[in-house]
């Protein structure tokens, strides 16, 4: 079926009136999702007019009138969202997500990039325990497809099947779904490769490992860090569905700085071998490009898992 985000699903969308917000809000539309209200103080009482625009109008959405609402609460309480989707610039961002955790949304997923990692720890830690599920920062949201797109993720890349995603990459997230397009997927799950992020690569595996229709996942990862170590070992005493595992990294020099999840390798530690070893060690089959690593999951599902 899908995990975090279904057809019922009902979205609002913070700085939906902006550049980005705008053009995203229309994608995700189309995507047939139910996008039910933005958030603007300075546009509360506004309705903004999307028409899908040309080459989307297949996807399952179609022309809508979305209003704009003062706060999250206020969007809340006319609409029944359950989900938000932050699209505001990075000196806002925590403030946004701030506030829609005080209203006790769900689901909170903030695409915003360049988030400063102290604002990062302080929302994060603060939505957790008012139980809001925050998906990222710095990501592309989530998409389940055939019901819903909370993001920026292409929703004509994959069809609705039967493999979960999990990725700290925007990039290799699209790319994955390219390469298995014919198989489909139940949800794929941009986490961000901010150094602090909301939702983990366990936090998605144990929600797969729960999913009835999902029959096996992919984790994708990348240097830096030891989340993928540490989903290794929740892998070796939770997850009894076949995982293929990709590690963005492997050519990366020691001691550097890479990308935008400023992983830094020092030694051993954090490199794409040792965390290929780690997931090998639990069974996990890793591939060395994601052409490969596609080519695993098909034959994992011709073989039966």
């Amino acid at each position: 079926m899908a995990i975090y985000l279904t057809k019922e699903s009902k979205v609002l969308v913070q700085g939906m009136t902006g550049g980005e917000g705008m053009k995203h809000t229309r994608r995700m539309l189309a995507a047939g999702t139910d996008v039910v209200g933005g958030v603007n103080p300075r546009k509360a009482g506004q309705t903004v007019d999307f028409d899908v625009p040309q080459g989307l109008e297949g996807l399952g959405g179609a022309p809508s009138a979305v209003p704009v609402f003062g706060t999250v609460a206020e969007g809340m309480a006319a609409t029944g969202a359950d989900v938000t989707v932050v699209f505001v610039p990075p000196a806002f961002a925590k403030a946004a997500v701030l506030e829609a955790a005080d209203a006790g949304i769900g689901l909170a997923v903030v695409i915003t990039e360049g988030i400063p990692v102290h604002d990062s720890v302080a929302f994060t830690s603060y939505a957790r325990g008012r139980g809001t599920r925050i998906i990222g920062p710095n990501c592309p949201g989530l998409i389940t497809p055939g019901q819903s797109n909370a993001g920026i993720i292409p929703a004509d890349i994959a069809k609705p099947g039967r493999i979960g995603l999990v990725s700290k990459s925007g990039t290799l997230t699209y790319q994955l779904m390219y390469e298995l397009r014919d198989i489909g997927f139940s949800t794929c799950v941009g986490i961000g490769g901010d150094p602090v992020v909301g939702t983990s690569h366990i936090d998605c595996l144990g929600a797969f490992q729960d999913d009835p229709d999902t029959e096996l996942v992919v984790l994708i990862g990348e240097i830096g860090g030891d989340a993928e170590e540490r989903a290794a070992a929740y892998i070796r005493e939770h997850v009894t569905k076949p995982v293929v595992g990709y590690i963005a990294g492997f050519t990366a020099p020691e001691g550097r700085t890479m990308g935008h999840a400023g992983a830094i390798v020092s030694g051993s530690a954090g490199t794409a071998r040792a965390k290929q070893e780690a997931l090998e060690a639990v069974g996990v089959r890793v591939g060395s490009t994601p052409t490969e690593t596609a080519r695993l999951v098909l034959e994992l599902l011709e073989a039966g898992g």
